[in-house]
């Protein structure tokens, strides 16, 4: 693995006796990767590891050259590896309001609490918040709770965020305000986002890795990895559409098959039978 001035270096392990996650993760200073797999792939351990939630049995995690981790006995608390892992759940401070939870981590750098306040305020007008600042989480939705929530993240400004299904339990309409926020947000900061929506990937992401059974099995821009499908996992990625197949006749490189109207071209030896149905993936 070559190293990078800025950013994240991961070499990660973690072995138990019912799992194994063994993957290598860069991520350069900035850079946003989607983090797609099957559930049970690893992807929450993995950003677990990179949080100092789960400990490695072997690898290292070095972020903007200071190791945060290893095998050899290095290991930095969350709470001082400038590393914010947020999750489905906005987790706010719920005797607080919305201004006072994003004002939180700049107090706690000794910012004074004037100046906290009137940065909180300014990012309540950039998440589309403004005038909702004295209100308590319960007074507000659940898609306004994670807009403070990646609010709050960022105002501390972290070296590193990691996005673990931030959109999953939100209604799409709701979901695409915070994607268009995350899109708008992120550009300054390396994150690391899980996701199971290819939308996710490819309207937010620099870069998809896909892990499968605790191993990276695809990895380059989300468009490169989601044309190639070069798993069974990524191809249900890919949007497509269903033919009952009714009519099957030679072709030179296999065999030809129709349903009245559309008609493709498949392999010799491909699973077809009249009435069998066929997912058909747009070109690339």
């Amino acid at each position: 693995m070559t190293a990078v001035s800025a950013g994240l270096d991961a070499v990660i392990r973690v072995d138990r006796d019912e799992y194994l996650l063994d993957a290598v993760l860069q991520a350069s200073a900035g850079e946003t990767i989607a983090l797609m797999g099957p559930s049970g792939a690893g992807k929450s351990t993995l950003l677990g590891a990179l949080a100092g939630f789960t400990a490695l049995t072997a690898g290292e995690i070095t972020l903007d050259g200071r190791v945060l981790q290893n095998s050899s006995g290095t290991d930095v608390p969350p709470r001082e590896r400038g590393v914010i892992l947020l999750g489905q759940q906005a987790r706010l401070f719920p005797h607080l309001s919305a201004r006072d939870n994003i004002a939180f981590g700049p107090r706690a750098r000794r910012v004074p609490k004037a100046q906290a306040r009137a940065e909180a305020d300014a990012w309540m007008e950039r998440i589309g918040l403004a005038g909702l600042g004295g209100r308590r989480p319960a007074q507000l939705s659940g898609g306004q709770q994670q807009r403070v929530a990646l609010a709050r993240a960022l105002a501390t400004h972290p070296r590193m965020l990691l996005l673990d299904e931030p959109l999953a339990s939100l209604d799409p309409s709701t979901a695409d305000g915070i994607r268009a926020l995350l899109r708008d947000e992120l550009s300054d900061t390396t994150t690391i986002m899980a996701t199971h929506d290819a939308d996710d990937a490819t309207s937010l992401a620099d870069r998809l890795i896909v892990l499968e059974a605790g191993r990276v099995t695809a990895e380059g821009t989300p468009h490169e990895v989601l044309r190639e499908a070069g798993t069974p996992f990524i191809a249900s990625l890919v949007p497509g559409w269903q033919m009952r197949v009714e009519n099957i006749s030679p072709d030179a490189d296999g065999i030809r098959v129709s349903d009245g109207t559309s008609e493709l071209r498949l392999p010799l030896g491909a699973p077809v039978v009249p009435g069998s149905i066929v997912t058909v993936r747009p070109p690339s």
